[in-house]
């Protein structure tokens, strides 16, 4: 396999877009409830796909016989991961839940082992180590003596869990089961295959979104800048980023995406000096060399 400039673009657009979504999501922490949020995220998602998925509603019995595959891929990318994000977001900073984010090559090290007996190569293992000092000297702002200052919050938690199931969501989109291998797949382009993984989504998300009305009401504020953050996690962080990924997933493999993904917290540590009016300190660059090295490893 060979890095061209398009497989290094679609590579670096969904860790970016990860960030973005962190720091929005940051953003409306306390405006609207988190799993309403997502909700309302992906349920624009669908109406805006729809008209170009209308081959899939022509082949219904196709879609009866995935159904359990679209479901399990819907629930865990689309209803775990941002789900789990979001609600970390209401206690945990955007930076914070990028760092644990990148542990998702350790994560689909181990699923991959568990569940596909691929065992990670010695070179993988060192790459995963290399991307873990990135994210460490983010973390202790270039102190080592500093990691003993990190407080951990229930977010933190919350997503850690979220990445399990994205990893497990990259596993599936890349060992797909026979019913969409060779001559049996579809042929459906990417957005009749995202399409039927959010309307199984939906099913999950608003009974989920209902619930947490009762447990924990959050009052919604339907200001401009909500439907705008809502319209653009729609289209970047949801659309694009989806399509990225499953492109950079069949060309790349779960392993050299994950390590890609390390780029988040880099690009949420900038976005975040941007936000803030200052400039990004030295231990930025250090953590951004260690896991340019480790994906290049």
């Amino acid at each position: 396999m060979t890095l061209t400039p398009r497989l290094l673009y679609l590579l670096c657009i969904p860790p970016l877009m990860v960030a973005l979504n962190a720091v929005t999501g940051r953003f409306l922490a306390g405006t609207i409830a988190p799993l309403l949020l997502n909700a309302s995220r992906w349920s624009l998602v669908a109406l805006l796909a729809t008209p170009m998925a209308w081959r899939v509603l022509r082949q219904p019995q196709g879609l009866l016989r995935r159904w359990r595959y679209f479901a399990a891929l819907g629930f865990l990318g689309m209803v775990c991961f941002p789900g789990l994000q979001y609600l970390a977001l209401r206690s945990s900073s955007a930076l914070n839940v990028t760092l644990i984010a990148s542990s998702l090559p350790i994560g689909t090290m181990v699923i991959g082992a568990l569940f596909y007996r691929v065992r990670p190569s010695a070179n993988q293992l060192l790459g995963a180590l290399l991307s873990v000092l990135g994210v460490l000297c983010v973390m202790s702002h270039g102190s080592w003596t500093g990691l003993v200052q990190i407080h951990f919050v229930p977010g933190d938690l919350l997503m850690f869990l979220g990445t399990l199931a994205w990893a497990a969501y990259t596993w599936l989109v890349a060992r797909p089961p026979a019913h969409m291998r060779g001559d049996q797949n579809p042929g459906w382009n990417w957005v009749e295959f995202i399409w039927p993984q959010v309307l199984m989504a939906l099913l999950f998300m608003w009974p989920l979104a209902g619930a947490e009305q009762l447990w924990t009401p959050v009052a919604t504020h339907w200001r401009w800048q909500v439907v705008a953050a809502i319209v653009f996690l729609a289209l970047g962080p949801s659309l694009y980023s989806y399509r990225c990924w499953s492109l950079s997933v069949t060309q790349a493999g779960p392993a050299l995406m994950a390590f890609f993904a390390n780029l988040a917290p880099l690009f949420a540590a900038l976005l975040g000096t941007v936000l803030l009016g200052e400039w990004p300190a030295w231990y930025h660059g250090l953590a951004f060399a260690f896991i340019v090295e480790g994906i290049v490893v």
